[in-house]
Parts: structure tokens; C-alpha cells; sequence
């Protein structure tokens, strides 16, 4: 058996430019990490004197004759395009839940991608792995997904990413270790209670984006980015970052109309009034997790602040991205 664990994403700084829509007509920059929450995938060879051929096992089970027959899209697609044969059992799990805005689908594709490069004894770099991905999930699947989930869930750590329509550059962000700490102190994570379906969220991004509606904002979110990097570069504090946060919340709520509402707004602003230096909806926006920048002596009051949040999850950064842990 081989069993991937693959790390979820934040995004931090940037998120939205990071579809080829935007980036192949307009340079653009995201700064986005990894966190220590995971999707696991394990895979293994059935025998032949099972009942069943092929079964797949997330928060359904299929068993199924042939590969052409599974449901799962990932799954399906991923077999098919590394040519992998009847006879195979896949199971998931993860430490966070589904449709929350932590990249979980493409951390899936990216854990099953490198638990089938595995099992074919084939060697593939980290490079190889995130363009299958993200070939398989625009072209193969067609959703509206951009690239930053697969490169941080392949690469962990806190990146830089740089994209054009030349491609890409990814960059480990460059400061000490000792500001890791700080950013990750004041970092809260917690859950909306709304689940949403990313890609129809993404989709309305994606198809703005290619009418025009979205340019200011995106050169808005654009330059935000740039300005972050620089700060981060030159140690900036949390205070500073968190200014940065709330001005791009501004811009990402105009992006589409189903960002934000009410709920998530009233949400927002009580964290900003309990002492939040700033804060963000992760993903697409329409639910899922908040992330709040605050200083560690007054997450106690936030979480008061905010009776609607009833699950918070401790915050830590990956550093190593997705890993095979047995094989």
C-alpha cells in the first residue's frame, strides 16, 4: 500500500490572479502557505478474488467494473491519464472538511498524482507532479481552478509565486525563521460553517475576468501583493499586514457578487472591532474559512467576539508539502 499525505493551502496575499484567464495578459504575484492539515490517499493493488474490480472510497464508495466507470472525477481522469489498469483500490481522508476554501481538491489530485507516480516506480519532480495537476483539473476535468492550490500543495512552506504567460517562478519567501513564528502566532482559523461549491464560485471569477468587469480589482489585489512582499521582505509588522488584508477584502468582495453576504460580512467586521488586524474569507469567498490576523493576546476576545464561529483549529505552516509516508 502507499499512502500520500498532502498539505492544504492558505493564501495569503494575491489570491484570485492566479487564473491563466488573468495572469497570461497580466504579470502577477501571490504569496500563499501551506498548512500542517492534511488530505491523505492511500492506494494499493486489489487481487483478483475480490467481488468488485476497482473501488474508491471518500465520502462515498464505488465499486466499479472498469476505471471509465468512476464518478470521482480525479480519480477517474488521473487513472486514465497515467494509463493505470483495472485492479485498484483508492481511499481518502482528511483532517479538514471539504468545500471550505483550503484547497482540498487540488491537494487531492496533487496526493493522488504522486501515490500513482509511486506505484509506477516512475520518477517525477515536484514541477512534473503540479503541471500534471493542473492539466488534469482545467483541461481534463474543465474546472475553473487556478494554479497556486497545486503549487503549494506540492510544495508546502510559504512561496512566492510568480506568473506570466511565460510561466512560472516559485520562490520560498524569503525571511528568518523567527518571522515564520511571529506570522504563524497570529494567524486564526475558523470555520464559517457554510460549505460551498468552489467552482461555481470560481467560475463566476473566471468568466469576469475574461468580460472585463474584473481589471481594476485584480490590478487593485495585484499591486497589494507586491506591496506585501515587500513588507514581509523588510519585516514588517503584523499591524502592517493586517492594513494590507483589510484593503484586499475590500477588493475581493467586488470581484463577484457571491464573495461575500451579510452573515460573512457581520463576521468580519465583529473580528476587526474585537482587535483583528485584518483578515480574509479563504478560496473563492461564500464560505468556509475565515483567517484572522490578530495579536495572540486578544484571540480569546475574537473568538468571544464571534459566537456564529464554533469550530477554531489551531494554526501551523508545512514545510514540506506532499510526501509519500508509506510505501
Amino acid at each position: 500500500m502507499i499512502i500520500s499525505k498532502t498539505p492544504y493551502r492558505l493564501s495569503l496575499f494575491g489570491g484570485g490572479t492566479d487564473y491563466p484567464a488573468w495572469y497570461e495578459k497580466n504579470p502577477s504575484k501571490i504569496i500563499s502557505a501551506s498548512m500542517a492539515y492534511y488530505c491523505y490517499i492511500s492506494l494499493k493493488q486489489l487481487p483478483p478474488y475480490f467481488d468488485y474490480v476497482n473501488r474508491v472510497i471518500y465520502s462515498k464508495i464505488e465499486s466499479v467494473a472498469d476505471i471509465s466507470q468512476i464518478e470521482h472525477p480525479s480519480v477517474r481522469e488521473c487513472l486514465k491519464y497515467y494509463d493505470i489498469l483495472n485492479g485498484i483500490s483508492i481511499s481518502h481522508d482528511g483532517d479538514l472538511p471539504a468545500r471550505s476554501g483550503i484547497g482540498s481538491s487540488s491537494a487531492f489530485t496533487v496526493g493522488l498524482i504522486n501515490a500513482i507516480t509511486t506505484y509506477l516506480g516512475e520518477s517525477y519532480s515536484p514541477y512534473d507532479i503540479i503541471n500534471d495537476a493542473i492539466h488534469i483539473e482545467q483541461n481534463l476535468i474543465g474546472e475553473s481552478v487556478g494554479v497556486q492550490d497545486q503549487i503549494m500543495a506540492m510544495m508546502g512552506g510559504v512561496q512566492v509565486i510568480e506568473l506570466s504567460k511565460a510561466g512560472k517562478k516559485i520562490m520560498p519567501l524569503a525571511v528568518s525563521y523567527r518571522y515564520f513564528e511571529e506570522l504563524q502566532s497570529h494567524i486564526m482559523l475558523g470555520f464559517s460553517g457554510i460549505d460551498r461549491l468552489s467552482d461555481v464560485h470560481a467560475k463566476k471569477q473566471v468568466d469576469n475576468i475574461k468580460s472585463g468587469k474584473s481589471e481594476e480589482y485584480l490590478k487593485a489585489i495585484s499591486k497589494i501583493a507586491n506591496q506585501a512582499h515587500d513588507l514581509m521582505l523588510n519585516k514588517a509588522s503584523m499591524k502592517e499586514l493586517g492594513n494590507l488584508l483589510i484593503e484586499q477584502w475590500y477588493y475581493k468582495t467586488a470581484l463577484t457578487d457571491t464573495v461575500t453576504n451579510s452573515y460573512i460580512d457581520t463576521i468580519y467586521n465583529k473580528a476587526i472591532n474585537a482587535g483583528a488586524y485584518g483578515g480574509k474569507l479563504m478560496g473563492a469567498g461564500g464560505g468556509g474559512f475565515f483567517m484572522f490576523l490578530a495579536p495572540p493576546d486578544a484571540h480569546e476576545r475574537i473568538k468571544q467576539a464571534i459566537p456564529e464561529i464554533n469550530v477554531w483549529v489551531p494554526f501551523k505552516f508545512d514545510f514540506e508539502g506532499s510526501t509519500i509516508i508509506m510505501e
